[in-house]
């Protein structure tokens, strides 16, 4: 008797506890490239927050990893000399800038460097600001909170894992222990539903699909590339939620294979008015930008 007394109690606490509803990606997707590069410091809580006002529906973001493990927001794994300056004052380097490798390092000294105040030298609209590489712990509660504070909708969060096979265990870990670091943030902070794991590593991928088989996920594929979607897919081994090629590989035929397979297309980085209407007008789901003011009138 009181073994089934459990298994009732247990099948209550289940029946009460609060459901997360899945979030449907919108029908355009107005993405914000690390936030909105083209205004703010690239993947920092102020270019989040901006994107936001701004009205993207999705923040797109890059993921690395630290000496100490956490979950850092940073296009490179290591101190980029073209927006690291050291907590001493000095500018980086492109030829030293690998031997600031963030998977040596741990948080406390990532983030005493700065990456807003040097003038970026292909975004010169971008604001100039002190700034730090933040956690994502930090960043999806600054993010939510803010979201809470001004009554705006909801927004997606889209999160590069910055990973290749010839950087394993030297600029980040091996992809399913990158993928369990990952997804521990995401599921602790409860974000699950409102997230989409994207990478040019198909290994990420695909321990993505294997362990979390509903997570949505989305190819990149580089501008170079020369084979075919068909072949993408086959090398990947299942069919993402997204297909994010480099928008010059775009086509109206493009589009229309992606759909008949039930994936969305959405391209990136598209910095041009002009381009971003012509891409809407052929089919695409959504366009990533640094420049999310371009989705204004």
């Amino acid at each position: 008797m009181r073994v089934i007394a459990l298994l009732f109690t247990l099948l209550l606490l289940q029946c009460k506890a609060p459901k997360q509803v899945s979030m449907q990606i919108p029908e355009f997707d107005r993405q914000g490239h690390r936030g909105c590069r083209g205004l703010m410091p690239e993947n920092t809580i102020a270019a989040m927050l901006r994107a936001i006002d701004l009205g993207v529906t999705t923040l797109e973001m890059d993921a690395v990893i630290t000496a100490d493990r956490e979950v850092i927001l940073s296009h490179e794994p290591w101190m980029g000399w073209e927006i690291s300056t050291s907590p001493d004052g000095r500018s980086l380097t492109a030829q030293e800038e690998k031997q600031f490798n963030i998977y040596r390092m741990d948080y406390a000294t990532v983030r005493s460097w700065d990456v807003g105040l040097k003038p970026h030298p292909r975004f010169r609209q971008q604001a100039r600001m002190a700034a730090y590489k933040p956690r994502l712990a930090d960043v999806i509660d600054t993010v939510e909170a803010y979201l809470k504070k001004t009554g705006k909708a909801p927004v997606f969060y889209n999160i590069e894992t910055k990973s290749d096979p010839a950087g394993d265990d030297l600029f980040h870990p091996r992809p399913e222990p990158f993928v369990d670091l990952l997804m521990d943030v995401i599921n602790r902070k409860g974000i699950v539903h409102k997230v989409i794991i994207q990478s040019f590593d198909n290994r990420t991928l695909q321990v993505l699909h294997r362990k979390y088989p509903n997570l949505r996920t989305a190819l990149l594929v580089e501008g170079f590339s020369k084979e075919s979607m068909e072949a993408h897919l086959e090398s990947l081994g299942y069919i993402p939620s997204i297909y994010s090629p480099e928008y010059n590989l775009v086509t109206p035929e493009l589009v229309e294979a992606c759909h008949r397979k039930g994936m969305k297309l959405i391209p990136w980085t598209v910095n041009d008015r002009n381009a971003i209407e012509k891409l809407k007008n052929i089919g695409v789901d959504g366009i990533i930008t640094d420049y999310p003011n371009l989705f204004q009138p």
